[in-house]
């Protein structure tokens, strides 16, 4: 467990320093919070931050306003977020957070094999249909579904994760006691009632780019795997497959039609192997899943009778002809068998009901014109 001084520090650092500064957050890990807490309220760009500024009262307030401050070493901290510590930073973002805010019931150290799914505000119909039948999938087999809360497919995600019964967590790049978009409220609101918001932003902090390309780096590190579903070429949500696939988590892609702009950003994840293909929530869960759980049969077509046909009785049947009879011995020519091997395998065939004699021969019956 955090002890007070260090959490207030901690707190100190939340709300004065920028959200995934990497010089500051690779600071706290090799120091610690304390001391770079007050080496930075005394010297440097960030010291009028620190003026006036009291943890104590920030922590109370945010519990009133129904917040918690998580932070590394408490019971709750999901350990998936320490792996951010071995990555290099992605544009001066990375790092290990200082802590995190969270509104809501739903405990973050539950995440551990959750998914998120992330894709393009401006989505398409199918792409949100398709992101929210996997959240559903993925929320119905106990997995708690992550994303941004954004319009488009972030929206489609938590909702389908909630039509699944499944826990859904958006991870904002503003203060978790902020709603944004301000359309999003009746969601935002929910899952703060239901599951959770979470923010490395401090209570009442405005949403900016740099405080999305922030966020996006928790987002592929609190999932075991993250979907990718459309995403243009210059789309966000390939920075969050990059954090993903740098943080050696599971990248999975949704192909979309190939003239589609909105999946030109995913169509390259796949053609370069950086992402698996995925069409469903069972292809997501086999993916994610431990060896040997949600293994995907592999798809077949309706099986025929011609299936179960040996050679010899292919190459018979296909000698057959369709409408009118034909004999034993004219089949045997077309076939290129012996006589007497084509009148024993005819009768094979009439016994399964795929030839029927005709005049003085053979045709083919009905189920083998099919």
């Amino acid at each position: 467990m955090t002890g007070d001084a260090e959490r207030l520090a901690r707190v100190a650092l939340s709300v004065a320093a920028e959200p995934g500064d990497d010089r500051l957050l690779a600071l706290v890990d090799r120091l610690g919070p304390e001391l770079v807490h007050d080496q930075l309220r005394t010297e440097g760009a960030l010291a009028p931050r620190f003026h006036g500024l009291e943890p104590a009262r920030v922590l109370a307030d945010a519990e009133r306003a129904g917040l918690r401050f998580v932070a590394p070493g408490d019971e709750e901290w999901p350990r998936s977020l320490d792996d951010l510590g071995a990555v290099a930073p992605l544009q001066r973002r990375g790092g290990v957070p200082v802590g995190l805010w969270v509104r809501g019931p739903l405990r973050l150290d539950v995440l551990a094999g959750s998914v998120a799914v992330v894709g393009s505000r401006s989505a398409t119909t199918y792409g949100a249909d398709v992101a929210a039948g996997i959240a559903s999938d993925v929320a119905r087999a106990g997995r708690p579904v992550l994303s941004g809360g954004a319009f488009g497919i972030d929206q489609a995600a938590h909702r389908g994760a909630l039509s699944g019964d499944g826990g859904t967590v958006a991870v904002l790049a503003c203060g978790a006691d902020r709603v944004y978009p301000e359309a999003h409220r009746r969601l935002i609101e929910h899952l703060a009632a239901e599951g959770a918001v979470v923010s490395e932003t401090a209570p009442g902090g405005a949403p900016m780019r740099i405080r999305f390309l922030a966020r996006n780096r928790l987002i592929a590190a609190l999932a075991t795997g993250t979907v990718v579903v459309e995403a243009a070429v210059r789309s966000g949500a390939l920075n969050t497959a990059n954090w993903a696939g740098r943080l050696n988590r599971h990248v999975m892609g949704v192909p979309g039609p190939v003239t589609s702009a909105s999946s030109q950003g995913v169509h390259q994840l796949v053609r370069t192997g950086s992402a698996t293909l995925v069409t469903s929530g069972p292809d997501v869960l086999e993916v994610v899943a431990s060896a040997g759980e949600h293994l995907q049969a592999e798809p077949r077509g309706a099986e025929r009778r011609r299936d179960r046909l040996s050679h010899v009785q292919l190459q018979v049947l296909d000698a057959v002809p369709v409408a009118a009879g034909a004999g034993a011995e004219s089949i045997a020519r077309a076939a290129g068998l012996a006589v007497s091997s084509v009148r024993a395998t005819l009768g094979e065939l009439g016994g399964l009901e795929l030839v029927e004699p005709h005049g003085a021969g053979w045709r083919l019956a009905a189920p083998a014109r099919e």
